[in-house]
């Protein structure tokens, strides 16, 4: 039987991409609700790492079942490594992606460089105390106006220069080969592999 974990999210592209990856090693991904689960985590963490951990922590603590949270944002490097950790809440409530991306844009207006990198941090915390962490990056740059309609966030204007296209027109295959959940997610299967094969 497959061993049941919970994914802190809310976002089925999210449950879907996980349990596509983690099937392989017997283990079933299921949504807080689900299983009955209803948690809002307060994101407090200075880092992705640190708003990961927080929510696989509370998420396990409420269900009793190992749970496996994601954080992840842009990081700008003309902006001192912002959006970072506010990303999803960049500019303020009111905002939708698309004025997310613009505000960006506008606030870059003039910078000679568009260096920027997305950052995704993976946390897992089992019933037992244990947890287990993963982080992944892709490195690009900003462009100067939106390109493409796939893909969701700042995936329009992140461009990713090997490809000459930006995340928002790249296939879902092309984009999580390359993207910063996708090293994460590779790098996670692999470490909760050795941890089950304990």
């Amino acid at each position: 039987m497959a061993e049941k974990f919970v994914l802190a999210t809310h976002n089925p592209g999210k449950l879907r991409e996980m349990g596509d990856i983690l099937r392989g090693l017997g283990v079933e991904v299921v949504s807080p609700a689900d299983v009955g689960c209803h948690v809002e985590v307060e994101e407090t963490g200075a880092t992705f790492a640190e708003n990961a951990m927080l929510k696989a922590k509370a998420v396990c603590a409420a269900s009793g079942l190992p749970a496996i949270a994601d954080d992840s944002g842009l990081c700008v490097d003309a902006l001192g490594g912002a959006p970072g950790v506010y990303s999803a809440r960049y500019g303020g409530e009111g905002l939708d992606d698309a004025g997310r991306y613009r505000l960006l844009l506008s606030n870059l207006r003039g910078q000679p460089t568009r260096a920027a990198h997305f950052a995704c941090a993976i946390a897992c915390a089992f019933p037992n105390g244990d947890t287990l962490t993963a982080e992944g990056r892709c490195d690009g740059a900003i462009a100067y106006a939106p390109m493409g309609e796939g893909g969701f966030g700042y995936d329009p204007v992140f461009l990713v220069p090997d490809k000459a296209k930006t995340f928002g027109q790249l296939t879902a295959e092309e984009k999580s080969s390359i993207s910063h959940r996708g090293r994460a997610l590779q790098a996670f299967a692999a470490k909760l592999e050795t941890y089950l094969g304990k």
